[in-house]
């Protein structure tokens, strides 16, 4: 069901056992808010909003949503999975702060999972990718800038995320050697700029899901992958700068 740019899917949970995994997913470092709810390897809820700039209005409500959802059915949440970033700034901080409140009220473990790897998630699935390509997803920083990583087909880290400036040259390195996949939110304004013929860009895979956190999120899980959740921050990858109010701006 969708109305007014919201995504709402619901089905019942599987009956939960003693080895059942239950997480809560946040997803909410870029301009589309996701909440979901997994059961081992199955999303049994879903919310999304692709209003920008309405984070604040509506990952609450949709938190709390997918809590009295789980209460209902009896279903016990076992850890709250967060998409970490890097991305929108105050973004960030929402997410993290609503995800910090459902760890502490709840008394269950905080799961951090890096946005671009969370990005690549559907990417992962395609059987239309070489084996030795490799992956960039890229989150929009404005102007031609964008915040990047590069994994290989195992979502192993070839190059740790960063902050750069789009050129012709960039990434041209490992171009020269094999083709990289560009997609996200970042990578259309890139389109024109990387022209290398080993480079490919994926229109359809633009912004990161909550639903996509789950293999991701189950793996820490079991591996005890867990954050401290009192001195846990978002990783924002550069500072806030906060501009001045333009009627400031006026009377300088």
């Amino acid at each position: 069901m969708q109305n007014n740019g919201i995504l709402c899917i619901s089905c019942t949970f599987t009956k939960q056992t003693e080895m059942t995994t239950i997480i809560l997913h946040i997803e909410a470092s870029t301009e589309i808010c996701s909440v979901a709810l997994s059961q081992d390897g199955h999303v049994f809820f879903e919310r999304i909003n692709r209003d920008e700039r309405s984070h604040a209005k509506v990952l609450a409500p949709f938190v709390e949503e997918a809590l009295q959802n789980a209460d209902s059915q009896g279903a016990k949440i076992n850890a709250v999975a967060l998409s970490s970033g890097p991305g929108s700034y105050t973004s960030l901080r929402i997410a993290s702060s609503t995800a910090k409140g459902v760890c502490y009220g709840r008394d269950i473990p905080l799961i951090a999972i890096p946005t671009t790897a969370v990005m690549s998630v559907p990417v992962l699935f395609r059987d239309d990718i070489p084996e030795d390509a490799l992956l960039c997803p890229m989150i929009d920083a404005r102007r031609n800038e964008v915040y990047a990583t590069i994994y290989d087909r195992a979502l192993g880290t070839v190059k740790e995320t960063h902050a750069e400036v789009v050129t012709e040259e960039s990434y041209k390195e490992l171009l020269d050697k094999q083709p990289i996949y560009f997609f996200g939110n970042g990578a259309a304004k890139c389109k024109s700029i990387i022209t290398h013929p080993n480079a490919h860009f994926l229109e359809e895979h633009r912004n990161p899901l909550a639903k996509n956190m789950m293999p991701l999120a189950e793996r820490a899980w079991f591996d005890e992958r867990f954050e401290d959740i009192a001195y846990f921050e978002p990783f924002y990858l550069k500072n806030f700068v906060a501009a001045k109010p333009k009627d400031l701006l006026r009377n300088k």
